[in-house]
């Protein structure tokens, strides 16, 4: 009969070896059920301060999430893209990358003025490629069409000083467009109030969110005067639908362009909302204009008055020279090119008009540029 030999030394060895991480990792798996940890152990066993952080996220979730997400450095992040959207093609390498992404995000490269892949240099001047003319016709019945290509996030009357980013989700207008100054105004009045020029009129708000795949200009909405452009440095989270369900006040944090001004019913403006990757705005006829800036001051915001004193001729350099600008602002026509970004983002419209103006739209609709939005 033969016996069975005895385990040799060096297999004890790792057996007993194989034991040490098994219980290790049975008292950080105990640490993450119970959410307990001591602080001293934090220095020595950086693991275990992980598993605490771990199990507190399971408790509060989505507050962890948010503020994890809000430490993330987007601003560094959308300045590398910035950088590696100028970086030249190789004219071999276009084709295959162009190819690539609009097959990801679905463009439709027979609106493009030009279709040739080989002619963008990069992807910079991929994003941002102009349309063919008649692409996008002007919709005559509406006095108010689509500012940009995109989706429809929300649309509808102000209330209570407060503007929906998504369905259920609120934030401040004072906080999103500052402070404004309205002669005469009640001091007791909402700020919703200030900027209403009649008691017989409403304030009126549509949101618009442009995705990686559509055009990235953005157009005027209808005749009126830019007599403010006021940026927002901030944050460049992203304004994905799905993220703004759970950011509150997230086009408040995010970097912004607002441009206000007046239209034949009173109040108007139009804000263009950073994110993620987007960290140029550009407005065509406001070369001083710089976003995305290594350092800002938190909570500030840097005016451009385009009102001369005393109906002074001003002057603003924009992208075919010097244009010229009166004592009432800038003069912008509609369906005209006003500015771009360099990747999707976010239109947000905010508008004085009589109370029997109705929105001609849906929640989540598709909506090109030139498409009426509303009419009396």
């Amino acid at each position: 009969m033969c016996r069975r030999p005895s385990p040799a030394p060096a297999a004890a060895d790792t057996r007993s070896w194989l034991q040490v991480p098994r219980l290790a990792l049975r008292q950080r798996l105990s640490v993450l059920s119970g959410g307990v940890c001591r602080p001293a152990h934090w220095r020595r066993r950086p693991i275990a301060f992980l598993c605490y952080v771990l199990s507190v996220s399971t408790l509060r979730p989505l507050a962890n999430r948010v503020a994890l997400y809000r430490s993330f450095p987007t601003r560094l992040l959308s300045r590398a893209w910035g950088r590696l959207n100028g970086v030249e093609l190789p004219t071999w390498l276009r084709k295959p990358v162009y190819s690539l992404y609009i097959w990801t995000f679905g463009v439709n490269m027979q609106e493009a003025a030009v279709e040739d892949l080989h002619h963008y240099r990069n992807l910079g001047e991929f994003f941002r490629r102009r349309l063919k003319p008649a692409v996008r016709p002007i919709c005559a019945s509406s006095c108010l069409i689509s500012p940009a290509d995109g989706r429809i996030l929300h649309f509808g009357r102000v209330k209570n000083s407060e503007v929906e980013q998504v369905k259920g989700v609120t934030y401040s207008l004072e906080n999103f467009l500052g402070p404004q100054k309205r002669r005469g105004s009640d001091s007791s009045s909402s700020f919703r109030d200030l900027l209403l020029s009649s008691p017989d009129n409403d304030l009126f708000h549509a949101v618009v969110y442009l995705a990686p795949g559509d055009y990235h200009c953005f157009h005027s909405p209808t005749d009126w005067r830019v007599e403010l452009r006021r940026h927002f440095p901030g944050s460049l989270m992203s304004v994905n639908p799905g993220v703004a369900r759970w950011v509150k006040e997230l086009f408040c944090l995010n970097e912004r362009v607002v441009l206000t001004g007046q239209w034949q019913h009173g109040f108007f403006s139009l804000t263009a909302v950073g994110a993620t990757n987007v960290g140029s705005i550009r407005v065509y006829f406001d070369q001083e204009l710089q976003t995305n800036a290594p350092h800002y001051s938190k909570g500030s915001f840097h005016d451009r008055n385009y009102v001369a004193a005393d109906d002074q001729v001003l002057r603003v350099a924009g992208e075919g020279g010097a244009v010229p600008v009166d004592g009432e602002g800038v003069a912008l026509h509609r369906g005209e090119a006003v500015g771009e970004f360099n990747l999707g983002s976010t239109i947000v419209l905010l508008f004085e008009a009589p109370k029997d103006f109705n929105f001609h739209l849906q929640p989540g609709q598709r909506i090109r540029v030139g498409e009426g939005l509303g009419s009396f």
